[in-house]
């Protein structure tokens, strides 16, 4: 069973996740071979304090 762990930051509306999730999934479908009902994803919604790029948080930049 494929999963896979969506990070990015908070934010997004249900409905951009749920239009992700039917992308996602078809593309794990079409290129794994796996089936839909296996397929499960889980996303992670990460505050930008709790995120640095090139050492700078990225609430700071």
């Amino acid at each position: 069973m494929p999963t896979i762990h969506v990070e990015m930051y908070e934010g997004r509306t249900k409905e951009q996740k749920a239009e992700l999730a039917k992308a996602i999934t078809k593309a794990i479908v079409d290129i794994a071979k796996s089936t839909p009902e296996s397929t499960h994803i889980i996303f992670y919604d990460v505050p930008k304090s709790n995120m640095a790029h090139g050492g700078v948080l990225a609430s700071d930049s």
